[in-house]
C-alpha cells in the first residue's frame, strides 16, 4: 500500500528545531497526532512534523526493530553500513543531526518521533541502496518528493502553520454567492462543497488557482446540453457570480454562470457522484493540477481514496 518540504528547505529547519540541546522541552513535545491508515504521525509545539517508528516502518515495509536499532546504532564508532548510506544521504542535502529520532511524548506514552527531514533519507536508503531493496519503499518514496509529507502530516492533524483558517478562501466565495441564483434554481458552487472539504483536508490549497467548481460546471453544462435536460426540468438561467477582492478573477466581477432548475438538483447529484467522481472526470481534473505543479501527487491520491469508493466484487468463481 502506497502513503503520502522541499529537502532543501528543510535544512534551516532541521538545524534550528530538530534535537537542539538548548530547546525547551515544551517545544518538543507532541501537540497534534493521528494515525492514518496504521502510520502514525503528528506535528511537535516547534511545528516538527514527524511519523512514528512505527508508522516509519510501515512506510518502509520493515519490521519496527529495524528502525529502531536505526536510532540505537545512529552515533557508534565505526558506523553500521546502513546508518552510514542514510547519514550521506542527508549529508547530500547538508543535513547533519545528532539522532535520527526525537524522543517525546503524547502525554501518556513516550514517543520516537521521526522528523519529516530524516523519513525520506529512511526510504531512500530502503528504495534503492538496501541489499534487499523494497519496492513499497520505493513506491512512497516517489510519492513524498518535495513539500508531501510534511503537507500531508499538516493536514491529516489538522495543523495550520500559519496559523490561518485553511478553509477562508472557500468560505468567502461561498458568502459572495450563496444566495446569487434566483429563487427555484441551484447553482455549481454550492453544491461542490463535499468535494472541496474532501479536498482541503487532503491538503489542497483552494485558492485562485483551484476552482474545482468550474470543473464541474462545464462538465455538468456539457451534460444538461447532450441530454437535452431543459425539456425535462425546463431552461436554465445565468446568475451574477463573484469572486473575492484577493482572487486576480475579481477584476471581471459579476461573471455570469450558469444556475439550473430545483427539480434537476436529483440528477445533478447522482451525475456528479456516478459520472463526475466515480466515472474518471475528478480524476483527470486532478491529474491535470499535478502536472501544472497546482497539487502534489500525494493529495490528489487521497482525494481520490476519500471521494472514490472502492469497487467490490463477488468472490471468483472456482
Amino acid at each position: 500500500m502506497c502513503y503520502f518540504r522541499s529537502i532543501e528547505s528543510s535544512v534551516a529547519f532541521a538545524r534550528r528545531k530538530e534535537l537542539n540541546p538548548k530547546q525547551g522541552k515544551l517545544d518538543l513535545e507532541v501537540d497534534k497526532q493521528v494515525e492514518v491508515d496504521g502510520v502514525g504521525m503528528g506535528v511537535l509545539k516547534d511545528g516538527t512534523a514527524f511519523l512514528t517508528g512505527r508508522g516509519l516502518a510501515r512506510l518502509v515495509g520493515i519490521e519496527n526493530l529495524h528502525i529502531r536499532t536505526i536510532g540505537l546504532e545512529w552515533n557508534e564508532d565505526p558506523l553500521k553500513p546502513r546508518v552510514a548510506a542514510i547519514k550521506a544521504i542527508l549529508a547530500k542535502r547538508q543535513i547533519e543531526l545528532p539522532s535520527a529520532h526525537i524522543e517525546t511524548s503524547d502525554g501518556a506514552r513516550p514517543i520516537h518521533a521521526y522528523p519529516d527531514v530524516v523519513c525520506p533519507a529512511v526510504l531512500e536508503y530502503y528504495a534503492f541502496d538496501a541489499a534487499n531493496p523494497r519496492g513499497v519503499a520505493r513506491d512512497n518514496y516517489r510519492l513524498l518528493a518535495g513539500k508531501a509529507l510534511q503537507e500531508l502530516i499538516y493536514s491529516r492533524v489538522g495543523y495550520d502553520p500559519s496559523g490561518g483558517d485553511r478553509f477562508k478562501k472557500w468560505h468567502d466565495r461561498i458568502a459572495l454567492n450563496y444566495q446569487s441564483a434566483p429563487r427555484g434554481f441551484f447553482h455549481v458552487l454550492n453544491e461542490a462543497h463535499t468535494i472541496i472539504y474532501e479536498l482541503i483536508m487532503a491538503g489542497a490549497k483552494i485558492d485562485d488557482k483551484f476552482v474545482v467548481d468550474g470543473s464541474i460546471g462545464s462538465y455538468w453544462s456539457r451534460f444538461w446540453d447532450d441530454n437535452e435536460l431543459s425539456a425535462a426540468y425546463g431552461g436554465r438561467c445565468k446568475y451574477p457570480h463573484r469572486y473575492p477582492m484577493d482572487h486576480p478573477q475579481a477584476k471581471s466581477n459579476p461573471q455570469e454562470s450558469w444556475c439550473y432548475p430545483l427539480a434537476a438538483l436529483g440528477d445533478f447529484r447522482e451525475w456528479l457522484q456516478g459520472v463526475y467522481i466515480e466515472g474518471g472526470k475528478f480524476r483527470s481534473y486532478l491529474n491535470y493540477k499535478v502536472n501544472k505543479g497546482d497539487l502534489p501527487l500525494s493529495f490528489a491520491q487521497l482525494a481520490i481514496s476519500a471521494l472514490v469508493p472502492d469497487k467490490i466484487t463477488g468472490p471468483r468463481p472456482n
